[in-house]
């Protein structure tokens, strides 16, 4: 079904935002910086007292440090506005569970495994989720060869990952003729990450 056309009649009545943002670091390494942030438009009780409309009721920050291979080597949190004061943000230094993930294999499970229910933040543990394609965005072209690849004896990363990269579709033909197979896959899954972004 192709999207609707908004109703005339609706009003805003919350806006969750998430900014994830990529710094490369001065050593080689990488720090990713997720934030989330819910606002509702009309005051609101909560726990802490009175919020008032556009004030957050959730201000959260997760930071990773990450290498070039996808492996995360500390994390850590902060929520700063928060419906329960002195309980949303108690929950000690759960998100330096992430520590030894790979964002690119097995991550959402581990992350699962590590951070449901009651060991973390719903919100932060939800924001986690979107962290693997976020950092993959960040380093396409720059720290991941997207490229035609004419030395190469694997297909950019990316091939097979979606429906308008499949390798027997027009898009590879047109922009990576080297990869196109007419009528099958290059593999039965996607394809495997190129040894510069799996863990070793």
């Amino acid at each position: 079904m192709p999207l609707s056309n908004p109703s005339s009649e609706r009003r805003l009545m919350h806006r969750r935002a998430i900014d994830v943002q990529v710094f490369a670091r001065n050593d080689g390494l990488y720090e990713v910086d997720a934030a989330l942030t819910d606002v509702k438009t009309v005051d609101m009780a909560v726990a802490g007292g009175q919020r008032l409309a556009g004030d957050p009721i959730h201000a959260m920050l997760l930071r990773l440090v990450v290498d070039a291979q996808t492996n995360i080597l500390s994390a850590g949190s902060q929520t700063s506005w928060m419906p329960y004061p002195g309980a949303c943000d108690q929950h000690g230094d759960a998100y330096a569970a992430l520590a030894g993930l790979n964002l690119m294999q097995g991550f959402r499970l581990g992350v699962k495994d590590r951070l449901a229910g009651i060991k973390g933040c719903t919100h932060i543990t939800e924001m986690c989720q979107l962290l693997p394609s976020a950092v993959i965005q960040a380093f396409a072209g720059i720290v991941l060869d997207t490229q035609e690849g004419s030395t190469s004896t694997q297909p950019p990363f990316q091939l097979d990952r979606c429906h308008a990269l499949r390798s027997d579709g027009v898009t590879v033909k047109t922009h990576y003729p080297r990869w196109f197979r007419n009528g099958e896959a290059l593999t039965a899954t996607p394809a495997a990450l190129p040894a510069s972004i799996s863990s070793s």
